[in-house]
């Protein structure tokens, strides 16, 4: 995929993940569920996730998705993943997609969904599901995504399903 150009900021690079940026990318993760997803949710519970989304846990997210980074002057400023969706052949699923907060609004999300977009399990899939909190849900409208069924309703873990059929 090609880098944005004219992002708001200096040239971006967006690459697969490697094991040596899982502390960097779990601090970004971490920042967003602290600073950001807890104007929507209780900020006990953004904090218990950030305890749970340690170096760790972004490796076995690698382990079994395709992760990838953007970056900005050698920094990691964004990260997404798509997986088979429960070891279908024919739907995936995006998670861990997230931007530093200082970085949102400058295209690192759309970045990184039309990254994700060329990846051989979007491309395969007829159908790619993604788990969006309350504070993504209208960017993956504008990314022409739909909540699943029609239906905007908040799941057990406090999510909206949203999806795209291709």
């Amino acid at each position: 995929m090609e880098p944005e150009e004219n992002c708001g900021v200096n040239k971006m690079d967006i690459r697969r993940f490697e094991n040596n940026d899982a502390q960097e990318v779990s601090e970004l993760v971490c920042r967003n569920f602290i600073e950001i997803n807890s104007k929507d949710y209780l900020l006990s519970d953004m904090e218990k996730l950030a305890k749970i989304y340690n170096s760790d846990k972004i490796k076995i997210i690698a382990s079994y998705a395709h992760m990838y980074v953007v970056t900005n002057d050698n920094k990691i400023v964004g990260t997404g993943s798509i997986s088979s969706f429960w070891g279908s052949e024919t739907e995936s699923i995006l998670l861990t997609i997230f931007v530093l907060p200082e970085y949102h609004g400058k295209g690192v999300g759309t970045l990184i969904i039309k990254t994700l977009e060329q990846d051989e399990l979007f491309l395969r899939a007829n159908r790619i599901e993604i788990p969006s909190s309350k504070t993504a849900c209208e960017f993956y409208v504008k990314m022409g995504y739909h909540y699943k069924n029609g239906e905007k309703i908040l799941d057990e873990e406090g999510h909206y399903r949203m999806e795209k059929f291709r």
